[in-house]
Order: structure tokens, then C-alpha cells, then sequence
């Protein structure tokens, strides 16, 4: 009986994501700003190269990857040094298809957009589930991970097909994003699907945060701030990290009660 109760000790950890506040949505728009302007300044204006960048940054992505599956609880730190990496790599997969082998960004944008309803479609059959108030397996740990890195990829994509289609300064290209967030948080508040609305939301602030960037990055002259890649990366660099540094300690976002590693009953989420 002991021993029963011992393997199945060990089949528990807790929720791997953290709860969805007003946090989780400031830190997510800054970890995509980061992805569109450390990118840049990494590839060109350090001018490391666009493969080199990528190479070095799924590196990098594995390497937190790893760390991240052996916890057996949400940690903030690790967590979203993740998604900061996930943001980064995903901008890159992106930009290869685009710079480096000239993929329009529409064919790039409707293939991203098949690939995620894929890996949806695919997560929803062997788990029942999507929430990410049920990423309590390693299955479903690595189908949420995989997801968000096609959000990435595809809203950076979706993102750049925008600006390329309406010609927009990157003051203007913000607004777009926000209203179809604020839309999207309407038709949550009036019932509609939490699980649809959290991934759509989520998606959509990956060209927020990039128009933003882009916003602080560009010159004067294109309707930016002037301040370059670099300056808006160690701003945004620095205000997660005083995030992450307030949710260690507050535990704000922590999902406290452990779950079994393969239950039975599909869980609804609260976006």
C-alpha cells in the first residue's frame, strides 16, 4: 500500500502556469516587445546574423526548456525566461521564412495559422482539455509549450502582413492589436468560450508587443521614438524582471492544489 502510495506521490506536481491577472498579461506584452526589438538588435545591429541568432537562441530555449520540465511546480523565473526566449525564437522562425528564404508573409501567416489548429486539434485529442489550469503532465506541459511557440510565430507574422498590407506608422500599427484585444475581452465577458478567448488573446499580443517595440525602436522620421533596439530591450529586460521579482514574492499568481498526472475529468479554464 505504501508503495502505491509512494508511485503515485511522485506521478503529482502542480499546475505549471501561472494564474491569468492583470500580471500575467503586463509581463506576457512586455516578453513580446522584447522578442521584436533584443531580436533585431542581436541580428542586426550587433549584426551576429540571422541564422546565428536563431541558432544561438534555440539554444539557449532548449537549455530553459529543460530546467523548466524538471521543476514540478510554476516558478516564475524560469517560467518566463521561457516565454522570453519562446518570443525571441519564435520572431526568429519567422524572419527566416521571410528575410532569409522570401516567403510572403501571408503564405507564412496561413501556414502558422493551419500549423496552430493542428496542434490544437492534436492536444485536445490526447488530453480532452486545453485549458492551462490543467498543464499538471509532462504531455501536457510539452503541448502547451509547442503551442505557444506557433502563437509566436504566427503573430509575428500576422503582425508583419499587417503593416505590409496598410502601410501604418508604428504609433498607428499599435492600435489595431489593442482594439481586437479589447474585443476579444468583451466577448469573453458576454460568455463566450474562456479557453477560445485566452488563445485568441494571447495570440494578439505577440504584434502588440512587437508594434510597441517597433514604436520605441524606429526613427522619428518612420513615426517612432528614435530610441533604437537596444535601450527599449534592457527597459523591458529590467521591468520583467521587477515583475518576476514581485510574483516570487507575492505568490499572486501561484496555483497552489497538485493534481494527478493523468485525471480523468476534463477542466474548464478562466481566462
Amino acid at each position: 500500500m505504501s508503495a502505491t502510495i509512494e508511485r503515485r506521490d511522485l506521478r503529482m506536481m502542480l499546475n505549471k502556469v501561472p494564474e491569468v491577472t492583470i500580471w500575467f498579461w503586463i509581463i506576457k506584452i512586455l516578453c513580446t516587445s522584447v522578442g521584436e526589438s533584443f531580436a533585431d538588435y542581436i541580428n542586426e545591429t550587433l549584426g551576429f546574423g540571422l541564422v546565428n541568432t536563431t541558432v544561438l537562441f534555440g539554444v539557449l530555449l532548449v537549455g530553459a526548456l529543460v530546467v523548466q520540465f524538471r521543476t514540478r511546480a510554476y516558478t516564475p523565473w524560469i517560467y518566463w525566461l521561457t516565454v522570453v526566449l519562446v518570443s525571441v525564437e519564435g520572431t526568429l522562425l519567422t524572419d527566416n521564412l521571410t528575410d532569409g528564404m522570401g516567403v510572403p508573409l501571408w503564405i507564412s501567416s496561413t501556414a502558422f495559422a493551419a500549423l496552430l489548429v493542428a496542434v490544437f486539434g492534436a492536444w485536445y485529442a490526447r488530453e480532452r482539455t486545453l485549458s492551462i489550469h490543467a498543464i499538471n503532465t509532462r504531455s501536457r506541459e510539452g503541448w502547451y509549450w509547442l503551442t505557444v511557440l506557433v502563437t509566436f510565430a504566427l503573430g509575428t507574422a500576422t503582425g508583419d502582413w499587417t503593416l505590409e498590407l496598410t502601410g501604418w506608422a508604428p504609433g498607428t500599427a499599435v492600435l489595431l492589436p489593442l482594439g481586437l484585444i479589447l474585443a476579444t475581452i468583451v466577448a469573453w465577458r458576454a460568455g463566450v468560450n474562456p479557453v477560445l478567448t485566452f488563445w485568441i488573446a494571447y495570440i494578439l499580443t505577440r504584434p502588440l508587443g512587437a508594434n510597441i517595440g517597433d514604436f520605441l525602436a524606429s526613427d522619428k522620421s518612420e513615426g517612432g521614438l528614435g530610441l533604437g533596439t537596444l535601450v527599449p530591450s534592457v527597459g523591458f529586460l529590467a521591468a520583467i524582471l521587477a515583475v518576476v521579482v514581485y510574483l516570487s514574492v507575492s505568490k499572486v499568481d501561484r496555483t497552489e492544489e497538485a493534481a494527478p498526472l493523468e485525471p480523468d475529468e476534463p477542466d474548464e479554464m478562466a481566462a
